[in-house]
């Protein structure tokens, strides 16, 4: 079979179905004459039906009722279906696969007595349409390929492109993280909220109103900031008091000790004056045994010794009590000394300071406001340094360790990605709290876990809800 077979064939078929099909849509008044478009190409065989024989179609009733004898028809009829043949003969031969979309069409849209036999002559159609292909395909001449000389410029761009996949593969192969890079370890992702030091100021050693309240809530403050102070009048007046008491004390200190020094002089003499009187009775006593002198003489003296004696332990009674009297003022001394610093620590607790640098998260009073003890005025944070609050599974327990480090994400800030390390794990197993979402089932006990952040920025905040990924050790630790 030839080209040319096919080609004829392929027309005669087409003629066959635009003969069997242009007439019933005249009489049936459907079609594009009609104004309705034609329904989607059926491509596939109904269920049921038998397959195409591949022999010589067989002319439909409308064909042989054409063949028995010509219709009647106007010249100017007849001349339009002459140019309507035309016309698809040379769209048939232009393009093929065109024509057969169309036909198939037609046949869809036909009426039901010559829908069968358009059908099997479209398919007979296809199956020339498919032979004039291979036709055309073996008949398709084949021309020798002439060598020509390579395009420098791309020569130039091909070495440039082979140099740098070569320079990228010998930097991928001396990279251990590139080709026979170790699998990376399992992970563990543990959930839970971010925690801060948090401290309640309040006045805990004087009562008395506020008068002074500068910061607000979110104010930065840093170590020793005075932050309130209460009105200190009376506080005040109450050291100067002591103070006053303070000089009193030290002034009779001075005063006794003064009085000491003269007692013990007086002392000293009493005692010279009782040796000289003791000595002169000896004497007189003596030379009255020997008759020397009078017995009244003898009397005298022992009268005067008896009374330098008695001089002495007056003065000596009178010394002791003015060492008493020193000791009592030193001790009162010590006393006032002591209430002045009660008094005056009592005094500084007047203001109110920062314990450390943080922010102040809440602030409970107002200027004015009484303030005493337990009424809270100021909750401080530290934010410099927060922990993650996480709880961890039991079978996973025993895959981390103290000092391990992990990545910590919040929904806050999720593209953000904060360093933080595990520095407490507790010893004792708890049920997953209710306000801490995990994978497993609430019921499952977990672990408690601390993990250290640094957090200059003051981004992390008390409350908001993180997960941190742990990297599991290969075995228990």
């Amino acid at each position: 079979m030839t080209l040319s077979d096919v080609k004829m064939n392929c027309n005669r078929i087409l003629l066959r179905i635009d003969a069997s099909i242009r007439p019933a849509r005249a009489r049936t008044g459907k079609g594009r004459a009609a104004g309705n478009r034609p329904p989607a190409i059926r491509t596939s065989r109904a269920r049921g039906a038998a397959r195409p024989s591949h022999g010589r179609a067989r002319p439909c009733a409308f064909v042989r009722r054409r063949r028995a004898g010509p219709r009647r028809t106007t010249a100017s009829s007849a001349q339009g279906v002459a140019l309507r043949r035309t016309i698809g003969h040379a769209r048939a031969r232009a393009n093929p696969l065109g024509a057969a979309r169309d036909a198939t069409a037609r046949v869809a849209s036909a009426p039901r007595g010559v829908r069968d036999g358009a059908r099997r002559a479209l398919t007979r159609f296809k199956y020339r349409r498919g032979c004039a292909r291979k036709v055309i395909a073996s008949l398709r001449p084949t021309s020798p390929r002439v060598p020509t000389m390579p395009n420098p410029r791309r020569l130039r761009l091909t070495l440039t492109v082979a140099l740098a996949a070569a320079a990228l593969g010998f930097a991928a192969l001396r990279s251990p993280g590139w080709f026979g890079a170790p699998k990376p370890p399992p992970r563990i992702v543990v959930s839970g909220n971010i925690e801060a030091h948090e401290s309640v100021l309040s006045f805990t050693q004087v009562q008395a109103p506020i008068v002074y309240l500068p910061f607000d809530e979110g104010a930065r403050v840093t170590r020793g900031t005075v932050l309130a102070r209460v009105d200190d009048r009376v506080y005040r007046r109450q050291t100067d008091i002591d103070r006053a008491n303070v000089d009193v004390q030290t002034a009779q200190v001075e005063a006794n000790r003064s009085n000491v020094a003269a007692l013990e002089h007086g002392v000293l003499s009493d005692r010279f004056d009782l040796d000289e009187k003791r000595l002169d009775f000896v004497r007189a006593d003596t030379l009255a045994r020997q008759s020397a002198v009078s017995q009244q003489s003898r009397d005298l003296a022992q009268t005067a010794a008896r009374q330098s004696a008695a001089a002495l332990a007056r003065d000596e009674a009178l010394l002791a009590a003015a060492r008493n009297d020193v000791a009592l003022a030193v001790a009162g001394v010590a006393a006032a000394q002591a209430k002045r610093k009660l008094d005056e620590a009592t005094l500084s607790y007047t203001e109110l300071a920062a314990p450390f640098d943080g922010v102040i998260a809440v602030r409970h009073a107002e200027l004015g406001q009484l303030a005493g003890p337990g009424v809270a005025i100021f909750t401080i944070a530290e934010l410099d340094h927060v922990w993650l609050r996480a709880y961890v599974n039991e079978p996973d327990v025993g895959r981390i360790r103290l000092g391990e480090p992990a990545d910590v994400r919040t929904d806050a800030y999720p593209s953000a990605v904060y360093r933080g390390r595990i520095s407490f794990v507790s010893p004792q197993a708890e049920f997953t709290p209710k306000t801490v979402e995990t994978h497993e089932e609430r019921v499952t006990q977990v672990y408690r876990v601390r993990i250290d952040i640094d957090n200059p920025t003051h981004e992390l905040l008390p409350g908001m809800p993180a997960d941190a990924t742990i990297a599991a050790l290969a075995s228990g630790r």
